[in-house]
């Protein structure tokens, strides 16, 4: 008789796959159980299904060609139990294949390359050796999805290909073996080589089987361009879609408005202006165009907060969202990713199974009459931003320590900042804001945060941070990135401070941190009177030590800029943007940080820009046009040939008597300069 086939996806579960797929404690209970002699006894059929008997009487069975979510037990439990996690452990310590002597040299395993790179790691024996990286969930072919996930599902997800859809495309690497998907509203993660019976992913069960297929369809589409990178981007299905029809992008109604905007500057746009800009922005977000659809609306903003004179007018951020939807319409035309320029199909909200969520922390904002509060949380490898608002009373200063006693998900927003959320009544919209739903607060329980940042996957969890610079650096520009809140929200772990100093006039906290290798980057923190003590916490717990700190960062002259949210110290974690207290601590300074005449001529350069933007190329002075003029000589001398060649073009057309030719290389010029700050 011939013995029954060996359960290469059992042997595959790792601890966190089985943590991701059950929960921790459930792996830790079973784990325990095992190593004091209640296991199952263990009996393979013939056509691979696994069954066992705990010494309790309790029966488990894991049956062939399906994933975990099959199994069932005679428990009570009504889903995931540890008898179910304790089969699987029990299979694995009789059949995994056993560790080969040190001393014996042995040709490369399936865990090893030929170039001699090691096996991944094992946690005390539980962790067969895996897979060569590499694998393509691609390879799954249509009839494998129907037998798994249903020809129901497989048919609402061929109308989703055919409208079209966005992905980034995460490829196995040995550090992180788990090739994913992100798609507009969900995340897939596909944790057994070659196994759909155990794929992860935080939408609803209704939607589940959809949305693994069009991951599926997302690397088979990559596999098909030849797109072999780690991490890719790549537009899949909906063939011939042009968002606003013909051969445009549908941004030039948009194009027009803001183009008036440009001439008639915030100083006199009119409300019709204004009104017409927001009509615009609705229409776009219509038509699934929704980052352009958000730039409009940003313009609009600023432009009721000029006429309303609200201290949140500012004129670069009136400056920026007007060049950027420049930038979107021309990328869009230039056959780059569309779904990445214009954010079509990122509308959908989508309700998520329970989810297991990492506070990392908050941010206080607001503005003379509102304040609000920016939850990140940690969700497999991205962040989710819950946000609240609250109105300022009249006369009253609400500042960070003034909310932290709110309530929000039955705990106060001082301990929900740090703290472990879990909650089955979540959902996640495509900007990555996460919602509760209302009257369902007792599906969610909010417990202490412990370690869990130790945990993060390496998405979230920066330990090199000169390969996040590279990263960064890699980035597509910023005015045409997607407009994801919290997308580069990631936590550092720290091993030194080297410096830490204060510049009074920018009234801005600054600290050198260093990885293990050396490698360093800068912590930068601005004072706000919103959250007057947040500098002294951010000093103190920057003292204290830190083992990590969250927060979010960009690039700036080569080097990582962090802006810190949260830092975890050997005693907790510190919010600091939540501290009581009234800014009383001296603070040593200045920083060693050395100065950026680059930079400074740079921001000049965009200060400038803006400024006519303010004004409105229609009734611009002769005394600004000479700043224009000055500021490309600025440019030149300091070796920015480019940059200063689009600003010479700019301080020549605003002499003319073509304005809308005048808006058009106005966003020429505030392009070119903020890509090339951006860049530098």
């Amino acid at each position: 008789m011939s013995a029954p086939p060996v359960r290469a996806d059992l042997l595959a579960l790792t601890g966190d796959t089985l943590a991701v797929l059950t929960n921790r404690g459930l792996v830790k209970r079973a784990a325990k159980d095992l190593d004091a002699g209640n296991g199952p006894s263990v009996d393979v059929a013939a056509d691979g299904g696994v069954h066992g008997v705990f010494p309790d009487g309790t029966a488990a069975a894991l049956p062939s060609g399906a994933g975990l979510d099959a199994a069932t037990c005679t428990c009570a439990a009504p889903s995931a139990c540890r008898h179910k996690v304790g089969l699987v452990l029990a299979y694995q310590r009789l059949f995994a294949a056993p560790e080969p002597a040190p001393e014996v040299p042995a040709e490369p395993s399936a865990g090893e390359s030929a170039g001699g790179e090691p096996p991944p790691a094992r946690d005390g024996g539980e962790e067969p050796p895996a897979e060569r990286p590499g694998w393509s969930p691609g390879a799954f072919d249509d009839d494998a999805l129907a037998r798994v996930l249903g020809q129901r599902a497989l048919t609402a997800a061929r109308r989703a290909f055919r409208a079209g859809y966005a992905a980034r495309i995460h490829r196995p690497s040995w550090d992180d073996r788990v090739a994913r998907v992100e798609l507009p509203s969900c995340t897939v993660r596909f944790l057994v080589p070659g196994e759909l019976g155990y794929v992860d992913t935080d939408a609803s069960a209704a939607v589940r089987g959809e949305v693994v297929a069009l991951a599926v369809w997302a690397f088979r589409a990559a596999d098909d361009l030849g797109l072999a990178g780690a991490d890719v981007r790549v537009d899949v299905g909906g063939q011939g879609r042009s968002g606003g029809g013909g051969d445009g992008t549908g941004l030039e109604p948009a194009l027009d408005i803001v183009g008036q905007v440009l001439m008639e500057g915030a100083m006199h746009a009119g409300p019709v202006l204004v009104t017409a800009l927001r009509r615009a922005a609705a229409e776009l977000s219509a038509r699934n165009l929704h980052w352009p659809a958000a730039a409009a609306g940003d313009l609009a903003g600023q432009l009721d907060a000029y006429r309303e004179r609200r201290a949140d007018y500012e004129q670069g951020r009136l400056a920026a969202p007007a060049a950027e939807i420049y930038a979107r319409h021309r990328a869009a035309l230039g056959g780059g990713l569309r779904s990445q320029a214009l954010g079509t199909d990122e509308s959908a909200d989508t309700p998520l199974r329970r989810v297991r969520l990492a506070a990392l922390g908050c941010r206080i904002g607001g503005t003379a009459s509102s304040r609000t509060a920016d939850v990140y949380l940690a969700h497999a490898d991205t962040v989710l931003v819950l946000k609240r608002q609250w109105a300022v009373p009249d006369g009253e200063t609400l500042t960070g320590a003034g909310v932290a006693g709110r309530r929000l998900l039955g705990t106060t927003l001082r301990d929900l900042a740090a703290a472990n959320v879990v909650s089955e009544s979540a959902t996640r919209s495509a900007s990555r804001v996460v919602r509760v739903a209302a009257g369902r607060v007792a599906r969610t329980t909010v417990t202490p945060l412990g370690d869990a940042w130790t945990g993060l996957p390496p998405a979230l969890l920066v330990r090199d941070f000169t390969a996040a610079e590279r990263a960064l650096a890699a980035l597509p520009p910023r005015p045409v990135r997607r407009r994801v809140e919290a997308d580069q929200v990631r936590v550092f772990e720290v091993a030194e401070v080297r410096d830490v100093g204060y510049h009074p006039g920018a009234q801005r906290l600054e600290a050198v941190v260093a990885d293990t290798a050396g490698a360093t980057a800068v912590l930068s923190a601005e004072y706000a009177p919103y959250r007057p003590a947040a500098l002294d916490a951010l000093a103190g717990a920057l003292a204290a030590g830190p083992r990590f700190v969250s927060g979010a960062v960009r690039r700036e002259r080569g080097t990582l800029v962090i802006d810190p949210v949260a830092v975890m110290t050997a005693d907790g974690v510190i919010v600091p943007d939540l501290a009581p207290g009234e800014a009383a601590a001296a603070l040593d300074g200045p920083s060693h940080r050395p100065p950026d005449p680059l930079g400074a001529v740079l921001d000049a350069a965009l200060a400038v820009c803006a400024e006519v933007a303010h004004h409105g190329v229609l009734h611009v002075r002769p005394g600004l046009r000479d700043r224009v003029t000055a500021a490309a000589a600025d440019l030149a001398r300091s070796g920015l040939t480019a940059a200063a060649e689009a600003t010479t073009r700019l301080a020549d057309a605003l002499h003319g008597d073509d304005p809308r030719r005048t808006a058009e290389i106005w966003a020429d010029t505030c392009l070119r300069l903020t890509i090339t700050a951006e860049l530098r």
